[in-house]
């Protein structure tokens, strides 16, 4: 089995996951894995990496931006 580490968790974050850890009667380590279980099901569904669709709105006005300034890849 994996194990994952996770460095430079705030005083408070740490603090309420104990909390809700006692509040269900279970340990950290319990609380985390029930926490990442759930958030793990919610993942789309393997192979579906695909581009998202685009949204677009009319709103009537025109713009002076052209299409490479709006989606310029510099800098990523």
């Amino acid at each position: 089995m994996k194990s994952i580490l996770i460095r430079a968790i705030e005083e408070g974050t740490l603090a309420a996951l104990k909390r809700r850890a006692r509040y269900n009667r279970r340990s950290l380590q319990g609380e985390l894995l029930s926490i990442l279980d759930r958030a793990a099901r919610q993942a789309p569904p393997a192979g579906s990496e695909e581009e998202l669709p685009w949204i677009t709105v009319e709103t009537g006005r025109s713009t002076g931006w052209s299409r490479d300034e709006m989606y310029d890849d510099r800098g990523r």
